[in-house]
Parts: C-alpha cells; sequence; structure tokens
C-alpha cells in the first residue's frame, strides 16, 4: 500500500505523511468501469423498460411455493416433450377427451417464441446487473481509499462524520494493524 512505511525498525509498517504532491500522484486503486449515462440514453431505457412491462402484462406470475411445485422441461426433457407434442395427435383414441393435444402444441408455440427473447433480457438483464455492481464497487473502494488517505494525511476533520456513516457490519478500516510479533 502506498501509504505504508516500508524496511524495518520501530516505525515499519506505520503511517507516513505523504507530501500534497505525492497525494495527488496517487491513483485510485481501482477504476473497474468508467461510465456517463446522458439523460437521453437514461429515457430510452425507461422507454423501453415501459414497453417491456406493457408486453409482459399478459404473463403469469407464479409463486415460489407454486414454482417449486411445478414438474419442469430441462434440456434432458426438452426431446421428449418435442416428440411427444408431434406423436400424440396422430393417436387421439388413446387419449381421453379432456386431454387437449392443441393445448399442448400452443404451449410449445408459445415457449419456442418466447426463449429466444428471455434469453435477450437475460443477457441485457446480466450486463446491467454487471455494470451496476462494477459502478458500486468503484465507489465502495474509491470511498475507502479516499477515507484512509485523509486519515493517513492527519485531515481528521470531516472522519468523524464518516466514521459515524460507516455501518456495524461493515469492517473496520484500519491502517495501523496490530503486529502480531509484538
Amino acid at each position: 500500500m502506498p501509504w505504508r512505511r516500508q524496511g524495518s525498525g520501530s516505525g515499519a509498517g506505520s503511517l507516513c505523511a505523504f507530501h500534497p504532491r505525492i497525494l495527488e500522484s496517487l491513483p485510485m486503486t481501482q477504476n473497474v468501469i468508467s461510465i456517463d449515462i446522458p439523460a437521453e440514453l437514461l429515457a430510452k431505457l425507461d422507454a423501453a423498460l415501459d414497453a417491456i412491462e406493457a408486453v409482459t402484462d399478459i404473463f403469469e406470475p407464479i409463486s415460489e411455493e407454486q414454482m417449486r411445485a411445478l414438474a419442469k422441461m430441462g434440456d434432458r426433457l426438452e426431446p421428449f416433450c418435442r416428440l411427444a407434442a408431434a406423436v400424440l395427435p396422430q393417436y387421439p383414441q388413446a387419449l381421453p377427451p379432456s386431454f387437449s393435444v392443441a393445448e399442448l402444441q400452443r404451449d410449445l408455440a408459445a415457449f419456442d417464441a418466447l426463449r429466444p427473447r428471455v434469453h435477450r433480457l437475460a443477457k441485457a438483464l446480466e450486463k446491467s446487473q454487471d455494470t451496476l455492481t462494477a459502478l458500486g464497487s468503484d465507489v465502495y473502494a474509491g470511498a475507502r481509499d479516499g477515507y484512509t488517505l485523509m486519515k493517513a494525511h492527519g485531515e481528521s476533520d470531516g472522519l468523524d462524520l464518516l466514521r459515524a456513516s460507516l455501518p456495524d457490519r461493515s469492517p473496520r478500516l484500519r491502517l495501523d494493524k496490530p503486529d502480531p510479533a509484538a
């Protein structure tokens, strides 16, 4: 870490005060992503989300309990299901009147039409979530590094407010870790 004193002796590992020019030249330790999102792009994104929400109003929400209880067609069962949808119409005499082959075929057609679109939505959501995670990580790393540098430089004004805003569950930001050999 650039704010640790190197070497041995009684001052090893303790904080060193940097000259202001040195502090100015220290880069942020992390910048995974650097992005400016113009208002026009956010407006387009909001309009696209409005359109998606309007179109997906016909989709049925399913509770977690219902989802767990459902039989699911995975990759291994899909060929069987497709073959059944193709073969069953050839043997209507073997099926009770309450069994709707037409409904099975409609569901399969809707599944085929919807799947590539859901995959596209999932990819867009994954990219969005990755970007949000990277931005949050950059913000946290910058705040942590700035706090640490302020503390190392001896700027205690404002640190009390920052320290008080840290949640109890966050790791303590300490620069002078106790020496286990001491």
